[in-house]
């Protein structure tokens, strides 16, 4: 797609009602896309999206609603993306769980739901997306994380979840190419967890990026776009956007 626009492409995006997902909603559908937007159990945000961006251009967004831990019916997920208008083009792996675990106190619950939305649910939508991703000579992106690389203390199932996940984009590189171009963006202090973070840590965080800022949904955003758009010979690489955070020990 390099130096293409984005015009008539398809892109279905997880976990797009709110924050990331919804930015990247958003700048892929300025710059042309067609969205199906995925969500759980945001609803209201969801519909809310979809309006907004129907309003700019008539019948350009879907809804999509599905819990992906329930992995039977991802496939009919992928089969009404490629429905709603003939093709698909991009899948982009945003939704995902976030809270910590402590070792000692995990359970198969938590365990199963930090896998389950961060890594097996991402394997089997790519799945069940590669024939029409091969047909439309598309790609994957996969929303990882700075700590699949250095784990987050007290968030051991979540950083090996992302680990995972990175390892699934290398591995479904080789497995899809050369149709399918498979990658992940490794996001750092972007937004803060939706459970309470006092400002002190807050300020620690962005102390260590050597950009000493916050970055925000639309960094990721960007990227997604550049790995959509313009990274034609782009497969199996992780971009990190985290302002040299993961850089500074």
């Amino acid at each position: 797609m390099e130096n293409e626009t984005l015009d008539g492409k398809v892109v279905l995006i997880t976990g797009a009602a709110h924050r990331i997902g919804a930015t990247t909603a958003r700048t892929l559908h300025a710059a042309g896309a067609n969205i199906v937007l995925h969500y759980r159990g945001s609803r209201r945000g969801a519909h809310a999206l979809q309006e907004e961006l129907n309003a700019e251009r008539k019948e350009s967004v879907v809804l999509v609603q599905a819990d992906l831990h329930q992995t039977g019916k991802l496939s009919a997920l992928v089969r009404d993306a490629k429905e709603a208008w003939g093709r698909l083009d991009v899948l982009v792996n945003n939704a995902s769980t976030f809270y910590p675990t402590a070792v000692g106190e995990v359970g198969e619950e938590e365990w199963n739901d930090l896998i389950g939305t961060n890594l097996k649910a991402p394997f089997f939508l790519a799945q069940a997306a590669a024939p029409h991703l091969r047909a439309s000579r598309g790609c994957i992106i996969n929303i990882v994380d700075i700590h699949a690389d250095r784990p987050l203390k007290g968030h051991p199932v979540y950083s090996i979840a992302k680990a995972g996940l990175v390892m699934l984009t290398k591995s479904l590189a080789g497995e899809l190419g050369p149709d399918v171009r498979v990658n992940a963006i490794a996001p750092g202090a972007i937004l803060w967890p939706e459970n309470d973070m006092d400002e002190v840590t807050k300020q620690r965080i962005v102390s260590r990026t050597f950009l000493k800022r916050q970055g925000s949904p639309r960094d990721i955003a960007k990227t997604v776009l550049f790995l959509t758009r313009d990274a034609d010979y782009m497969s199996g690489q992780v971009l990190t956007v985290d302002g040299g955070r993961s850089l500074n020990s």
